[in-house]
């Protein structure tokens, strides 16, 4: 079935102003302008941020939406999409962000836009332990981008939390996927928008 709706997560310090998310914004009104678009600026609690997305798309279609998500938006995307039975694309997914985050208690800038900034606290990292997912149910409904050359996550990790997943593996690469849009067809073949 075609995707007429999605829903895209940015990730950790990171904003809807992302290059990644700009390039996919773009992509879809300028290849699929009918479909509806949605990319969010994420609440520092995981908890808000999920309780909030989740009443964004509370009236979208299960069947034909789609989620997408980097880093801790992948993260974030397969909490979602183990909810909704929904497509999903993954780039660079983090895996356990409890772990990976606890350094980050404080105030953190964003990446964008550093005269902005966001407080994670302590209370955080259990909320994003309560949302990890032990494994996916469908890896038929997920395409995962991982790039071997990423500097902030293992790829090594990433890859064996989505076994049999559909998966492009780039030999180098880095966190940010600073070539994406060399996958935006890829993505969008697998979206199958409409």
């Amino acid at each position: 079935m075609p995707t007429t709706h999605l829903l895209y997560l940015h990730g950790f310090r990171s904003s809807p102003a992302s290059n990644k998310a700009r390039l996919m914004a773009a992509a879809v009104a300028g290849r699929h302008p009918d479909v509806t678009w949605l990319c969010p600026s994420l609440a520092a609690s995981p908890k808000q941020a999920m309780a909030e997305v989740l009443q964004a798309v509370s009236h979208w279609p299960k069947d034909s939406m789609a989620v997408m998500g980097s880093s801790l938006g992948g993260f974030y995307a397969t909490w979602l999409a183990e909810r909704l039975g929904c497509k999903t694309v993954l780039l660079n997914p983090a895996v356990h962000p409890a772990r990976d985050l606890a350094a980050y208690i404080g105030d953190n800038a964003l990446w964008h836009d550093p005269e902005q900034s966001f407080l994670f606290e302590s209370a955080f990292v259990d909320e994003l332990l309560a949302q990890e997912i032990a494994r996916i149910s469908h890896p038929e409904r997920y395409f995962a981008i991982i790039a071997r050359g990423d500097e902030v996550l293992d790829w090594r990790e990433m890859t064996g939390h989505y076994p049999g997943v559909a998966l492009k593996l780039l030999p180098a690469g880095d966190h940010a996927l600073s070539d994406f849009d060399q996958h935006l067809d890829d993505i969008m073949n697998f979206l199958a928008l409409a």
